[in-house]
């Protein structure tokens, strides 16, 4: 008798746990699909080995996949704005003048843990996600598409009252390599008519003082087993390295000029978030600015998953420890 009065108590817990766990994700679900607009800010951090590169980040969406994320590097002020309007997308430099053209995909190409569409894609998309509750959270773990990044095994997304608060993204050696927090998300913003178009968010940031010729060269603390530096050479105010091996691959260096005028040039690839700064990434190939330094990587011979892992072991800024 006892055991029945027992069981039957622990029915309603049970059911409610259920409930709670499979209610919060629903509801964050529903909220995200039927909102036509939304603007929010939050703070992600980026670990590579002993480092952590921050960003604060301010996420506007609108209806007919209208996107603009503006990253600021915490370290040293830099912003670079991602923008998709009807047009193009496009990865905008103020302080630089310059801004980076894509027929691009973005950000339906991949995992984003910044952007509640893609958060609730990668909900939906995996049929074997586990959802549980610990310290007031429901943890939605997911396998994510990170497609350049394939080490990237897990991701945990924190709802509470059927809203994201947190996301990590986890590597297969179980450390957290992405966290995401979200400070604020407003379902009802305002939004001017020109907000999204490219004119408008060129922006009035301050010029950003460079240099007429390369003071340091930056080399990669990663390289390929069997693959070293063959050459070093100085044409102008360009250094270009040449590394030979099994994985040969070339690294240019130039200092970023800033133009009176605002320029825009096309590119074909996407954007690409590396350590601390949103580069192009197209295959074979990828141009980034940094620091005031321009920096092209190119290989016949490596991977999308190796050439990312040369590029983010290259950075001339501090860090957060």
């Amino acid at each position: 008798m006892k055991k029945k009065i027992l069981y039957l108590l622990l029915i309603p817990f049970l059911i409610t746990g259920c409930f709670n766990k499979g209610g919060d994700t629903n509801k964050f679900i529903n909220k995200v699909n039927k909102s036509k607009q939304y603007y929010l800010t939050g703070n992600l951090e980026i670990v590579n080995n002993e480092n952590t590169y921050k960003y604060k980040v301010k996420v506007s969406y609108k209806y007919k996949n209208q996107y603009k994320v503006d990253m600021i590097n915490k370290v040293n002020d830099h912003q670079q704005i991602i923008l998709r309007n009807k047009t193009s997308v496009y990865v905008i430099t103020p302080s630089l003048h310059k801004s980076f053209k894509f027929q691009s995909d973005w950000p339906y190409n991949n995992s984003q843990s910044y952007l509640l569409q893609n958060l609730v894609n990668d909900i939906k998309n995996d049929k074997k996600k586990k959802i549980k509750t610990k310290d007031g959270y429901t943890i939605v773990e997911i396998k994510p598409n990170y497609l350049n990044n394939k080490n990237f095994d897990k991701e945990k997304i924190y709802l509470k009252s059927g809203m994201v608060k947190k996301v990590e993204v986890i590597d297969k050696d179980k450390t957290v390599k992405l966290k995401m927090t979200f400070d604020n998300i407003d379902f009802s913003p305002k939004f001017s008519k020109d907000y999204f178009k490219l004119n408008k968010n060129l922006g009035s940031a301050k010029t950003m003082q460079t240099s007429k010729e390369i003071n340091e060269v930056t080399y990669p603390m990663y390289l390929p087993n069997n693959t070293h530096l063959s050459t070093e050479d100085k044409i102008n105010d360009r250094v270009i390295l040449n590394f030979l091996g099994d994985k040969s691959f070339t690294l240019i260096e130039q200092p970023v000029k800033v133009s009176k005028e605002f320029e825009t040039i096309n590119v074909d690839g996407d954007p690409e978030l590396l350590l601390d700064t949103i580069g192009v990434f197209n295959e074979k190939e990828i141009k980034w600015i940094s620091n005031g330094v321009e920096y092209y990587a190119t290989s016949k011979d490596m991977s999308e998953k190796e050439m990312l892992q040369v590029v983010n072991s290259i950075s001339s800024i501090p860090v957060s420890k």
